[in-house]
């Protein structure tokens, strides 16, 4: 293999696979990168048996050939080195970098060691709008659960009917449903995908301008992205396992409605989030009707204390509630409305937080008891 590319595509591909390499492979070979030179062109390849991405720079390729390198060790020194031509050349297992002054060994196992990806070619792709699928990613990945002890948490829910997509998320303590009428599909389809996948594909759609289709079975499912440089490929392995009736989770009447600038609440939420990290992550919320305002407030022992007070339109009566503060804010940022609604029945039931424009999102969180 012998071939010249630029250190920038090269260094900015690197970077998002390296993320995803694992730090203890079960085998050797699957802590590498697979090299694949063809014509006018190089693959990157990762693939930890569950998730696996497949991405492709412009090269001048003199000699075809394959090659797996330590993944990360070859970022690290793609990294450093100068925005210059890098020619790579391959002797045996044996690899040299050469960039503008600099030259580099490294030592790589063959690529028939490296594990195919997952094929569906034979299933027909499903062709998404790339804009609105990067929204339904956006609104709800935060949700996700990072216990693996609840695998099935970890996960992102897909759901599509004639009533269009429905993506959804739960940690057990708040929930994210996203809706999406003008996305319909030929058939229903129902699945769970792995959070940190789709995680990864939220960059690579957010770093290239790319049609996606999708392609799944009852194990797998594989995302293409097809763009200027070519077709980009994220698989995934599907999670097993029965996902949460969320939908009987959320409450079909409140006895309270809060209606608030989004960024007002959020930017408060954030400065008395500085008081609430020192000590418990609790943030309280106090609604008083009569004054038509949310008095947001939080404590540290031997620290200080903060409150803050917004203008609101109010329905309902007075409620003192708790939140944790991390929730809260993450809830905020996913709302892209100028006003929300935080709806509410009491201090321990569920709360819902909605924007009041745009998209039909809702996310629910849990308020946290506290003692007065």
């Amino acid at each position: 293999m012998k071939l010249v590319c630029q250190q920038s595509d090269l260094n900015s591909k690197l970077s998002l696979l390296s993320r995803v390499v694992p730090s203890n492979p079960t085998h050797p070979v699957l802590a590498n990168v697979l090299l694949t030179a063809q014509t006018e062109r190089l693959g990157l390849t990762v693939f930890d048996l569950s998730l696996g991405i497949q991405v492709w720079i412009a090269a001048e390729v003199e000699e075809t050939g394959s090659l797996t390198l330590p993944a990360r060790f070859l970022n690290d020194i793609v990294s450093r080195l100068p925005n210059c031509d890098i020619e790579v050349e391959t002797e045996d297992t044996a690899v040299t970098l050469t960039c503008d002054s600099g030259h580099y060994q490294m030592q790589g196992l063959v690529a028939e060691e490296f594990p195919g990806l997952p094929s569906l070619d034979e299933i027909p792709a499903l062709d998404l709008p790339t804009d609105l699928f990067l929204e339904g990613l956006q609104a709800t990945l935060f949700a996700a659960s990072t216990d693996e002890s609840k695998q099935i948490l970890t996960g992102l829910h897909l759901n599509t009917s004639e009533t269009g997509f429905e993506f959804a998320t739960t940690d057990g303590h708040r929930l994210a449903i996203a809706n999406f009428p003008d996305l319909v599909t030929p058939e229903p389809m129902t699945m769970t995908m792995p959070a940190k996948a789709l995680r990864e594909l939220e960059r690579m759609l957010g770093r290239v301008n790319a049609d996606v289709a999708l392609r799944f079975d009852t194990n797998q499912a594989i995302f293409e992205l097809t763009g200027e440089q070519g077709t980009e490929q994220l698989s995934c392995r599907l999670l097993e396992g029965q996902y949460p009736a969320y939908p009987q989770l959320v409450p079909k009447q409140f006895e309270r409605q809060v209606t608030v600038e989004r960024q007002l609440l959020l930017s408060s939420v954030e400065r008395i989030a500085v008081l609430a990290a020192r000590k418990n992550n609790i943030i309280r919320l106090k609604i008083d009707s009569a004054e038509q305002q949310v008095a947001l407030s939080a404590e540290a022992p031997e620290l200080g204390m903060g409150e803050e007070r917004l203008p609101a339109q109010i329905s309902g009566e007075d409620l003192d509630i708790a939140f944790n503060v991390k929730y809260l804010s993450d809830g905020l940022k996913a709302l892209g409305s100028q006003e929300v609604q935080l709806q509410m029945n009491s201090a321990t039931m569920p709360a819902v937080l909605s924007p009041l424009s745009g998209r039909q999102i809702t996310y629910l969180i849990m308020p946290i008891q506290i003692r007065s």
